[in-house]
């Protein structure tokens, strides 16, 4: 088997919705997202001969992944009242509404099933929050 590991990161303000703790304030982080992709072939033909990808491809679809995000409050879609998205949006605040809670884990989630959707073949995906804490999700 063959793998593929590139790093992208961004930084964002998020905060958890109905959580008892620090964390239930708005914070930030440094998001680091970590990809490994893998293949059991390498292309044959062409200029990607010998690759499972484009190295270039991957950090380029990454990186706009997580450009997205970068310098955002991201938040659980319900836990802001609409008056207060309302005046950070009349601020020009760059907001980002998620459907889910922004955990890590739910990040490592997200993150692969747009790779996946993007076709490559993701074997894991690694969301640091700080440099010692991180989230993994990868398929059985």
């Amino acid at each position: 088997m063959y793998y593929l590991k590139t790093e992208a990161s961004f930084d964002a303000a998020h905060f958890l919705w109905k959580y008892e703790g620090k964390c239930r304030n708005i914070h930030g982080h440094r998001w680091n997202v970590a990809v490994e992709i893998k293949s059991q072939v390498l292309k044959q033909e062409g200029p990607t001969r010998g690759m499972i990808v484009d190295f270039g491809d991957l950090k380029k679809d990454l990186k706009e992944l997580c450009d997205f995000f970068d310098h955002s409050l991201i938040y659980e879609k319900g836990s802001l009242r609409t008056e207060t998205v309302t005046a950070l949006l009349n601020e020009s605040f760059h907001l980002e509404e998620v459907l889910f809670r922004p955990t890590a884990e739910n990040f490592a989630y997200y993150f692969y099933k747009k790779l996946i959707d993007l076709g490559y073949g993701v074997h894991r995906v690694t969301v640091y929050e700080t440099p010692n804490n991180c989230a993994v999700y990868e398929e059985e």
